[in-house]
């Protein structure tokens, strides 16, 4: 009872705290609706950032997976640090002086209206169909671990999982449709932070635990009966071969960090470019330290359990909390990790919602429709996205490789071919709208026939690699017999103000460093 006592009162907190700072904002307007204003500050663009990206399906799925793979998984995270360095440096200032609210709005001013709408469908399938989903699902098993919510309410294990799942999706729901942007960036930074502070005591007290009050002592026992967990260099079999790094890997990190409406939203919402840069780079740090929050535990998993649960790898999470985490703290982490589902699930929620009342609805059903409509649409849409992400989640359970490597999978759908088309949108003049087109449709299909149709053997990573270069080709080819005839120029809207973080370039640098020293010492990790 006192578990559930503590998780009702840290949740109400982060409420309350939200309700005060928004209860005097005004978000009857698109941009405050769906940009918080663009009044976000570095801080809260990073807390929120950190939050929207590390879910359940990081503490639940990337810890199961290190727990059977060990430190090779590193890679979906340190090389983030690179590619939110492109962010700062690169994109954003092109992003702000443009004044976007959307990512497909881009696509229509270096393309066509067309290639802006079927990129915008495509990303509300992506997030319907796969993020929401395994987002809901994750959370569901964690709080149904800590609370044995179907003891208590006497039914089976899935069902009370589903109920888990309907009671989640309806408060994350609640914070996206009503609040807008602020809302969930909001209650993302004091989340975001207590997910890191509560997370880290995960680890912390697991190595006291095993050395005996000296946590060095306990990282060293847990390393000696597994070096070979400690390598970060995926073999060529793994679930992560190093070689990914340099093919399809990269290419994801640039569109998840640079053009994924979900992420860059909150940098679009920033109150000036100094402020977009700094949450911007302060996310890359953040997501440097974040291996020790979902990643090491599931090594230190390894040393409590064995292969004991190898073939439910997604379980360890919860039962290292159960382990390790005194009674009266349980249900503190439990609000913290409730919080990292609801800013995921309404965060998706919210682009979603932007996405189709800009991209899709004022665009073909309403192009005069006023601001207040506009948020009406909004609230609307992600009501009825909620309800079907609820009525999907069941179906993401038993992934074979775990619920984290399930995600990128289907990820890699729409996430590579959209990432073609903005890059070569990006560094060429010379690639047509009718080009775009077609490398989207023959990027999702080569996808979806080598991934899920035909056992090609390959990794899907490399198949990512292999799409981007074929999109590539297929545009040049394109463009060669009909070429561009739009001249396109970037602009500046004087939206906001766009002086550079004097620290852009230092801060850069050390990033870039750190990612290199740490595959540099992990890699060199023998038996």
């Amino acid at each position: 009872m006192f578990t559930f006592t503590t998780f009702l009162a840290y949740t109400l907190l982060v409420a309350i705290y939200a309700w005060l700072r928004l209860r005097k904002e005004k978000l009857s307007s698109e941009e405050g609706y769906f940009l918080g204003g663009r009044s976000l500050t570095g801080i809260v663009i990073a807390g929120s950032m950190l939050l929207t990206n590390i879910s359940t399906e990081h503490l639940i799925g990337m810890n199961g997976s290190s727990y059977k793979n060990g430190f090779i998984v590193i890679g979906w995270e340190v090389t983030s640090a690179l590619a939110l360095v492109a962010a700062a440096v690169f994109f954003i200032p092109k992003y702000l002086k443009m004044g976007l609210t959307t990512i497909p709005q881009y696509l229509e001013n270096r393309f066509d209206g067309m290639l802006r709408s079927y990129v915008a469908f495509f990303l509300m399938v992506s997030f319907v169909v796969t993020l929401l989903p395994i987002v809901l699902y994750t959370g569901a098993i964690n709080l149904e671990s800590i609370f044995n919510i179907s003891e208590i309410l006497n039914v089976s294990k899935d069902r009370g999982l589903l109920i888990t799942v309907v009671v989640i999706g309806l408060i994350g729901s609640l914070y996206a449709i009503l609040g807008g942007l602020k809302a969930v960036a909001v209650s993302d930074t004091i989340n975001g932070y207590g997910l890191l502070i509560g997370g880290l005591a995960i680890p912390y007290l697991a190595l006291v635990s095993i050395g005996d009050g000296n946590p060095l002592e306990g990282l060293i026992k847990v390393f000696d009966h597994a070096p070979k967990k400690f390598n970060v260099i995926g073999a060529k079999d793994s679930v992560l071969p190093f070689e990914v790094l340099f093919t399809g890997l990269i290419v994801n990190q640039l569109y998840f960090w640079c053009m994924n409406q979900t992420i860059i939203q909150r940098a679009l919402g920033a109150k000036n470019l100094k402020e977009a840069q700094k949450g911007l780079l302060f996310t890359g740090l953040l997501k440097i330290l974040i291996p020790l929050v979902i990643i090491l535990p599931g090594v230190i998993g390894f040393y409590y359990f064995g292969d004991t649960l190898y073939e439910n790898q997604d379980m360890i999470y919860p039962e290292i909390i159960k382990k390790v985490l005194p009674a009266s703290f349980i249900g503190i982490f439990a609000a913290i990790v409730m919080g990292a589902v609801l800013s995921t699930f309404n965060s998706v929620l919210n682009s979603s919602a932007t996405i189709f009342s800009l991209d899709l609805y004022k665009r073909h059903f309403n192009p005069k429709a006023s601001d207040k409509k506009l948020v009406y649409v909004g609230k609307l849409t992600s009501s009825i996205l909620a309800l079907f992400a609820i009525a999907v989640a069941p179906f993401v359970a038993k992934a074979p490789e775990g619920l984290y490597q399930l995600l990128q999978q289907l990820n890699g759908i729409f996430f590579i071919p959209i990432a073609s088309i903005m890059l070569v949108g990006f560094f060429t003049k010379n690639i047509s709208a009718l080009a775009a087109k077609v490398a989207l449709f023959v990027g999702l299909s080569f996808y979806l026939l080598t991934s899920f149709v035909f056992d090609t053997g390959v990794h899907f990573i490399h198949i990512w690699g292999i799409e981007f270069i074929l999109n590539l080709a297929v545009m040049y080819l394109i463009s060669y017999f009909y070429p561009n005839k739009k001249e396109f120029k970037t602009g500046d809207l004087k939206l906001v103000t766009m002086e550079q973080w004097k620290y852009t370039k230092p801060f850069s640098i050390f990033l870039c460093l750190v990612t290199l020293i740490i595959y540099i010492t992990m890699g060199s990790i023998t038996e």
